[in-house]
């Protein structure tokens, strides 16, 4: 099960209104995008890069240039930040 903490959830409102005042069908795909890529991990969690000297993985999509930091908590995948390559990540 897939579940988005709420700074990973607040990271992907602030992808959708930035991309959406510029083109509205780019922002809904995106979003859809990074959804159905961290969907993925329900059956493949550990498909992202594992991080050094931090708990917890990293889901590169590069469709959309968005990485996804997410942990694996038995059953359960637990996305902490959605972040576009660019940005600086958070320690």
């Amino acid at each position: 099960m897939i579940f988005w903490e709420q700074q990973a959830l607040e990271d992907r409102r602030k992808i959708y209104e930035y991309l959406y005042a510029f083109n509205p069908l780019v922002a809904d795909k995106t979003d859809e995008i990074i959804e159905d890529r961290a969907g993925n991990l329900v059956t493949h969690p550990l498909m992202g890069l594992q991080r050094s000297n931090t708990q917890g993985r990293i889901l590169v999509i590069p469709e959309v240039s968005m990485i996804v930091s997410y942990y694996v908590d038995g059953e359960l995948i637990r996305i902490l930040r959605v972040l576009h390559q660019k940005q600086q990540f958070p320690a």
